[in-house]
């Protein structure tokens, strides 16, 4: 599965804007600056933003954005989905019976990548824009066990003859 830019961005911008935002309208410009996002890409997002009814605009001196309801009740998958993502790890359309081969099969992999799509969904829909804008996106936090990287992983010699693992002073 890949997230464009779009989906990327938009939730940058939201993250942006929930952590900055108190009782005050941020404008486009200021999130393009620290985000490091052009504002005519931030303009676009936004009107879908808008429409998916996550931000509303105000007008004027002093107007920008502001997040439609608390950061708490707005879901990670709720923004990519207002701007048109699809969150999908299959080739294929949804829904579809036909699948993404050239005979209009599905692959041997189809439920397996369709599987982790419904998961990484499950994931997207569980976290708030609250839990990202306060850095709550952990294992820790999660009571999750963390992975060990296998860089610093080094295999116990092992005695040919034997199979036995030597012990090395």
């Amino acid at each position: 599965m890949r997230l464009s830019t779009k989906g990327r961005y938009a939730v940058m911008a939201m993250v942006d804007l929930a952590r900055e935002a108190s009782d005050k309208s941020i404008t486009l410009a200021d999130i393009a600056s620290r985000q490091e996002i052009s504002l005519s890409y931030l303009e676009q997002l936004f009107a879908k933003l808008r429409k998916g009814e996550l931000v509303c605009s105000m007008r004027g001196p002093g107007g920008g954005y502001r997040l439609s309801r608390p950061a708490s009740e707005i879901r990670i998958s709720d923004i990519i989905l207002a701007v048109d993502e699809q969150i999908s790890a299959t080739r294929c359309k949804a829904g579809s019976p036909i699948g993404c081969t050239g005979t209009g099969s599905r692959c041997v992999t189809h439920d397996l990548w369709e599987e982790m799509g419904r998961h990484i969904q499950n994931f997207l829909s569980s976290v708030s824009l609250q839990d990202v804008a306060e850095k709550r996106i952990n294992s820790a936090a999660r009571n999750e066990p963390q992975i060990d990287s296998f860089v610093d992983f080094e295999p116990e010699p092992i005695n040919i003859k034997t199979g036995l693992t030597a012990i090395i002073p």
